[in-house]
């Protein structure tokens, strides 16, 4: 595995290493062991989930808070997305900014969230298979939105406005300003 820092603390681009032949291909997609002697991390990852969505959707941007924040290694298994991540920590200089990147079945590239970020994706692709490990479970109470198309984020989701699909609770979400009065 090989990995690339950001400039957001913590924020890692994994890339794993991958062995073809005639047969295919076979990775490891994650090892503890190997995680945290490249990354200095040791997540302890309790659950994964995985969504199946189509061209268009916008999943996010979401967060857990208090004890129940998570963070997050995600990845797409089939398709291909924009991944986003809006940093939400107060005591970095990188608070209120925005990190995108494509992640791929054809990439097989995984993205590490720490947590105080908020994050979404939009299905780029026919459709999209997109997988993730948490350190800590879903807490319904704990859960909070961040509102994808605010002005102040500025985030380029790549389609047209009139394409993205999104569920009625992802609209109502607060913009950011409002939601800085609340962290």
């Amino acid at each position: 595995m090989h990995v690339k820092t950001t400039s957001f603390k913590d924020l890692i681009i994994c890339q794993p290493s991958v062995f073809t032949d005639e047969r295919g291909y076979f990775y490891e997609s994650y090892k503890q062991k190997t995680f945290e002697e490249k990354t200095g991390l040791s997540p302890q990852f309790v659950q994964d989930n995985q969504s199946e969505s189509t061209y268009g959707v916008l999943r996010g941007l979401h967060f857990q808070v208090g004890e129940m924040a998570q963070a997050k290694l995600v990845r797409v298994i089939d398709g291909e997305v924009l991944d986003v991540v809006v940093d939400l920590r107060k005591e970095e200089p990188t608070f209120g900014k925005s990190f995108s990147m494509i992640l791929s079945g054809e990439n097989k590239t995984q993205l590490f969230i720490p947590r105080g970020f908020a994050h979404g994706f939009v299905v780029l692709s026919k459709k999209a298979t997109f997988s993730y490990k948490c350190d800590n479970y879903y807490h319904k109470e704990s859960e909070r939105g961040l509102k994808f198309d605010d002005p102040y984020l500025g985030i380029d989701w790549k389609l047209d406005p009139k394409a993205l699909i999104l569920s009625e609770k992802d609209l109502l979400h607060p913009d950011f300003e409002t939601l800085k009065q609340l962290l």
